[in-house]
């Protein structure tokens, strides 16, 4: 994917924030869509089926957490990354933010090539080998990993990007206990700087939809995925 036919939707309230960010992810060459509010950000984002959706969490009209929320009810927006902007010390939002889909969070005040270099990793599709098969049937499970969906008995469901990332890669071997920081490389980029629990939380996500009993934790280890 080239930058110039990478479309980056860039939402907060602050206008100094959207035009300093916006200049440098122009500078770039990524095409920067921005909306100062949560309404605006679903409409545009319905309009111009960005990339990537970086969103401000405290905003008028409607939040960053709900706006996320509903984007991700939009079908033809389901492999979009959204990430958050927090301000230093939410950790609260941090969480929602997970919770409402979002696959990552950045923390302001953020340096602009630190910003840049966040982008790119999160721009960074999860890379399939080529002798992976593009769908994984384990039991009464189908993971299709070219239309991101998968099947649970005759239940269709679509998990945020991250979630079906996570699982899919556990599910390509299971009963082999991944490292936590393989898990952070593979499907968050080792570019990207994340908070510990964030693994924690999308596992968590996991099991309340697919099932407690089908990922294990090792202690100080990872995780792995139990047939």
């Amino acid at each position: 994917m080239k930058k110039k036919d990478t479309r980056i939707l860039l939402v907060d309230d602050e206008p100094d924030i959207l035009e300093i960010v916006g200049y440098n992810l122009s500078s770039e060459g990524y095409e920067v869509i921005t909306a100062d509010n949560g309404v605006e950000a679903i409409s545009k984002a319905k309009k111009h089926k960005p990339h990537l959706i970086i969103l401000d969490v405290m905003m008028p009209e409607m939040d960053g957490i709900e706006a996320c929320e509903k984007i991700r009810e939009v079908p033809e927006l389901a492999e979009t990354v959204i990430t958050f902007l927090t301000a230093r010390g939410e950790d609260y939002s941090q969480v929602a933010g997970f919770d409402a889909g979002a696959d990552d969070y950045i923390t302001k005040p953020i340096k602009p090539k630190v910003l840049v270099s966040k982008v790119k990793a999160l721009l960074r599709r999860f890379k399939e080998s080529d002798t992976q098969e593009s769908k994984i049937k384990l039991g009464n499970l189908t993971i299709n990993r070219e239309e991101y969906k998968i099947v649970m008995g005759k239940e269709e469901m679509v998990l945020p990007r991250k979630e079906f990332e996570l699982l899919s890669l556990l599910a390509s071997k299971p009963g082999k206990v991944f490292k936590r920081e393989d898990i952070l490389d593979r499907v968050w980029g080792n570019e990207v700087v994340v908070g510990g629990r964030t693994i924690d939380v999308h596992i968590r996500k996991l099991r309340e939809k697919l099932g407690d009993d089908r990922f294990k934790t090792v202690k100080g280890v990872g995780y792995k995925f139990v047939v």
